[in-house]
């Protein structure tokens, strides 16, 4: 069974031969790492069952000085494209005629990423809360944007999911009101999963933080994978419970305790925990709840690893 199939059947909640893999890593920490795997690859040293895959997308070129003062803008909110569309199907092509890895398109900033980014995080809180037309019609031209350029993505050969994604949430509550939320940034998302969902593919959406209050929304809306879910601010075995028959999980192991912090022993016994109680019946794909950085050592790194592959040939 090629590790594609094992990532679709742990998204349709069926038990697969093993529990697939998705582990990223920042560029300090395989530095560190890099002498333990052979010359290899950091894509070959991995194996993940997942193949990430970036698009052409699209970003601000609008004047920082103006967007980024508490006061709302004059100027124009310009955009810039940037990738190359040939060499983006050309390697997705190539990538599904592989068929041995399921290739998700990773493209994270959704509307609310995009529109803080463009005026900073406080400001546009500031602007949800006391400038609210202003704050919706800078969400739907991103929404519009971003529409635009997911159809140029979906067309291409052999996507099996795509991730979208902003930071909704804290380690202590959401960055706002599950009211202002439905209002302001669940029409542009449904839109987006909407979308993806029209051309047969999953959904697959990262927001860091304790964002509980929206899991029933976001299952509601169609979403197909979370991520990261963070274990230091989210309890794990009760989002498996009310809602790993609807939702696949993908991260959930500490990246701020045990795996920096941690012997190896401990990397392998909780590693196995969290495997295990979020994989029953399907619904997870084993990761950090992070991307690895440089405080992880090297040895935790290989016994996370040793616990992923577990099962595998």
């Amino acid at each position: 069974m090629t590790s594609r199939e094992i990532v679709k059947m742990a998204i349709k909640h069926q038990t697969g031969p093993r529990v697939p893999y998705f582990i990223r890593i920042c560029g300090d920490a395989w530095e560190a790492l890099k002498p333990r795997a052979g010359g290899k690859s950091q894509d070959e040293f991995f194996d993940n069952d997942v193949r990430e895959i970036w698009a052409p997308w699209w970003g601000w070129a609008i004047d920082g000085k103006d967007w980024v003062r508490a006061d709302l803008p004059t100027t124009p909110a310009k955009v810039m494209a940037w990738g190359n569309w040939q060499q983006f199907y050309d390697g997705l092509k190539a990538a599904n005629d592989k068929g041995d890895k399921y290739n998700c398109v990773l493209i994270y900033g959704s509307h609310f990423e995009k529109a803080n980014f463009a005026r900073g995080i406080e400001n546009f809180l500031a602007d949800m809360a006391g400038e609210p037309e202003f704050a919706r019609k800078l969400l739907n031209k991103i929404i519009d944007m971003n529409m635009a350029f997911l159809d140029c993505v979906l067309a291409g050969e052999g996507i099996d999911g795509v991730l979208l994604g902003s930071d909704w949430g804290t380690q202590i509550d959401l960055l706002m009101s599950p009211a202002v939320w439905d209002e302001m940034i669940r029409p542009g998302e449904q839109k987006e999963y909407d979308l993806v969902h029209s051309y047969g593919k999953d959904v697959w959406v990262h927001s860091c933080g304790k964002i509980d209050k929206l899991i029933p929304r976001l299952v509601d809306m169609g979403l197909d994978v979370l991520n990261p879910v963070q274990p230091e601010c989210m309890d794990i075995a009760m989002l498996k419970k009310n809602y790993g028959h609807k939702l696949t999980w993908w991260g959930a192991i500490s990246t701020q305790t045990v795996l920096p912090f941690g012997t190896p022993d401990d990397v392998r016994v909780e590693a196995r925990r969290v495997r295990d109680l979020l994989s029953k019946d399907g619904g997870y794909i084993f990761a950090p709840s992070q991307d690895l950085q440089n405080d992880v050592p090297p040895d935790n790194i290989m016994a996370l690893l040793e616990v992923a592959r577990e099962g595998k040939n």
